[in-house]
């Protein structure tokens, strides 16, 4: 089912098929990152009066996870590291082949970079460090720079990046697909999508409109629209969730991610709440020691194994009525905890967002010179922000409650769909009230 919007396609991919895309946006965007950039090192040194640690963490962080649900990896294509990364591939770049282990392994390394840049920005406190947060910007600089050097495409974003990994989850939930038309492709010998031509290179991120069947890995980047001389990819709208109801060949490490986002998510909200600091105070009797990184560290990875031991019980009570082995009921229904972390995530984010947003508008008058003064950072009141809280968790849980139901009706019988779906029902409702308890609790503001 397409989502009745008319003339969409013809408007997106005129759009994407333009010589001035993606580049009208990667120019901007890079220049925006290299004042950032300036703003995190030279700025002031109180992370409360930085503009670039206010556009960094109050503005562009918190949006990222819905641009990846509205518009797909739109943002991988005009991503300043991965601008940085072409340029200078183009210029000293090897292109060799991506090495095997990558190839394997890649999800995994993306699953590990992501755990250890949030730890990292706990236990060393990069959100609230201008430098920290610079220091962390060059870094991926680095990484997308030294990849570009060294193979061809773009194998870091494909297989190392973190955020590649995050926009990969939330794409396949998306509203935007691009997909390759059977009917042309079925004939072609050209490949001109994937190898490229005289009007684009071949694709970045390694992809075949013609057997492509997720979004996690297109970047929207064009080039297959550009380059193909029987017109046969398009973009569409289409309803979210729905790429999750059909995938064929799941994948334990991509559900494994899904899962580490909600402990992402529970970690980032348990240290923002009031009642952390006694907990980390009862966690230092505990243990024996003042340190905060191995108290934090026990309870980081307490919060990453809660949702990862509750999906492997629902998987194996799930496993008791449909016969399959709980390694491959946690790879199936690991996708249909995406709509629940996407809403979770979001609801976070709106904090920092609304209870936040302000700052964005005082640092940037401070960068020109201009003092302003306001009692509250606040956009809205936190009454607000909760009922948005709740609203986008309510969204979530029911997206992930139909998508279970609809892995379980694209492969089992009308007569087992409930019995199989009652378990990753259960521990869907579960996260939803373990969040929304969260939310209740008074947050600490880090801008």
């Amino acid at each position: 089912m397409k989502w009745p919007m008319v003339h969409t396609d013809t408007m997106l991919k005129s759009i994407v098929k333009s010589k001035w895309y993606p580049g009208i946006f990667q120019f901007p965007v890079l220049a925006v990152f290299i004042f950032i950039t300036y703003e995190l090192f030279f700025g002031p040194m109180n992370a409360h009066k930085n503009f670039g640690t206010a556009l960094t963490w109050v503005l562009w962080w918190p949006v990222l996870p819905l641009l990846f649900l509205c518009m797909g990896r739109f943002w991988c294509a005009i991503c300043p590291f991965a601008t940085i990364s072409d340029w200078v591939q183009k210029i000293v770049g090897n292109n060799r082949p991506v090495p095997r282990f990558l190839k394997k392994y890649g999800i995994w390394f993306i699953d590990v970079f992501f755990i250890m840049i949030t730890w990292g920005d706990h236990v060393f406190g990069i959100v609230e460090s201008p430098r920290g947060s610079g220091f962390m910007m060059v870094l991926i600089a680095l990484g997308a720079i030294t990849a570009g050097a060294f193979f061809e495409r773009r194998t870091w974003c494909r297989y190392v990046c973190f955020l590649g990994g995050l926009a990969g989850n939330y794409s396949r939930a998306g509203m935007v697909e691009l997909r390759g038309t059977p009917e042309k492709c079925r004939s072609c010998t050209v490949a001109a999508c994937y190898k490229g031509g005289r009007k684009a290179s071949g694709c970045p991120m390694f992809e075949f409109p013609k057997t492509m069947d997720t979004n996690a890995r297109c970047n929207l980047c064009g080039n297959c629209l550009k380059n193909c001389p029987y017109d046969s990819p398009h973009i569409s709208f289409r309803l979210p969730t729905k790429e999750l109801w059909f995938i064929q060949r799941p994948r334990f490490e991509e559900s494994f991610l899904a899962v580490v986002i909600m402990g992402i998510v529970f970690v980032q909200n348990i240290t923002m709440v009031a009642i952390w600091q006694e907990a980390q105070t009862w966690l230092e009797h505990l243990l024996g020691t003042q340190e905060y990184a191995i108290t934090f560290t026990v309870i980081f990875l307490i919060a990453m194994a809660i949702p990862v031991a509750l999906l492997y019980f629902g998987s194996w009570g799930a496993a008791k009525k449909d016969g399959e082995s709980v390694h491959m009921n946690f790879s199936r229904f690991g996708y249909s905890l995406i709509p629940l972390d996407f809403s979770a995530h979001m609801a976070h984010n709106l904090f920092h967002l609304l209870a936040e947003g302000k700052s964005i508008f005082s640092t940037g008058m401070a960068a020109l010179g201009i003092s302003v003064s306001s009692s509250s950072a606040a956009v809205v009141s936190m009454g607000t922000i909760h009922i948005l809280q709740y609203v986008l968790l309510l969204l979530g849980m029911l997206g992930s409650m139909y998508t279970a139901y609809k892995i379980s009706k694209s492969h089992y019988t009308a007569a087992d769909i409930l019995r199989i779906t009652l378990p990753i029902g259960i521990l869907i409702v579960v996260l939803t009230m373990a969040n929304a308890y969260l939310f209740t609790l008074p947050m600490v503001h880090r801008m």
